[in-house]
């Protein structure tokens, strides 16, 4: 093959990956089509290098965990304790140890979990003290699954860490719930939610592309009114969302602030040292040439 040959037959080859390339472009936003949206933002205390966690915010999405997720939702990693650790919902500086929090103690208290008789060895149920984990609504993952139609509930332990823009996710997904488009095909058990990650077009018989979202089989958990908060504070379907991812990411993370303090110091102290070395060499190589 002569060398022109060759260069026209490259032309055709580079044009053809072009063209392909054009394509795959073009039906990129197709094949995207269905997609969750994307997470609003909760405007929450803690975002940011300085953000901290509100107390007051904290204290409320425990009461919104407490009398609404927990019936379903697990926080295995989660001790009364922490309910009382620094920058915790409850911590109190008067009882650096959390134990013996007075708050901590009674919100332990309210609740009973199973134990066993130390002197006949038989299966009971106690109060709760701050050394014992938040009790699980299920005795393991099969009940859990045979209670919720075959899936069981993730636990919330975590789940701000879990998922992409945790606390803004948890948000956005709980006080995200509406009526499914017209032309949705469903099961039963299934609700739309557009901030549940999913691709609605198998199961889209209306016109154009199917709608954001996925199925999730948690129905809304919220309704307005629902609990009762003790600061005042209206309880509305928005602001319970807030309270209970706020309260969420904290489970996930509740060393934040320490982080974030740890992490200005340390960059306090490097430019000093990058300040100290700079003007130690200065006089080290003053007049010397080089």
């Amino acid at each position: 093959m002569s060398k022109e040959k060759k260069i026209v037959s490259f032309r055709k080859i580079l044009v053809s990956a072009i063209a392909a390339a054009g394509i795959v472009a073009v039906a990129s936003p197709a094949l995207a089509a269905g997609g969750a949206k994307h997470p609003r933002d909760g405007g929450f205390s803690f975002e940011g290098p300085f953000g901290t966690f509100d107390q007051g915010q904290l204290q409320r999405g425990y009461k919104v965990y407490r009398e609404v997720c927990a019936s379903c939702h697990g926080m295995d990693h989660l001790h009364f304790r922490n309910l009382g650790d620094k920058h915790g919902p409850f911590w109190n500086p008067k009882y650096p140890n959390p134990n013996d929090n007075p708050v901590v103690k009674a919100l332990a208290k309210e609740l009973q979990v199973a134990d066993i008789d130390s002197e006949t060895g038989e299966a009971l149920m106690r109060d709760a003290t701050t050394a014992d984990k938040f009790p699980n609504p299920y005795p393991n993952a099969t009940a859990a699954a045979a209670a919720n139609g075959g899936a069981a509930p993730p636990d919330l332990s975590v789940m701000a860490k879990a998922r992409h823009d945790g606390a803004n996710y948890i948000y956005s997904l709980l006080s995200g719930y509406v009526a499914p488009p017209k032309g949705l095909k469903m099961a039963p058990g299934q609700n739309y939610n557009p901030y549940m990650a999913g691709d609605l077009t198998p199961f889209w018989e209306g016109e154009g592309h199917a709608p954001p979202g996925g199925f999730i089989a948690m129905p809304a958990p919220l309704r307005a009114g629902q609990v009762s908060y003790d600061d005042g504070t209206e309880a509305t379907v928005d602001q319970m969302s807030k309270d209970v991812a706020a309260f969420i990411m904290w489970a996930s993370e509740p060393k934040m602030v320490e982080r974030k303090q740890a992490g200005f110091g340390v960059l306090i102290f490097l430019i000093l040292f990058a300040g100290i070395t700079y003007a130690s060499y200065r006089k080290i190589w003053k007049g010397v040439a080089h």
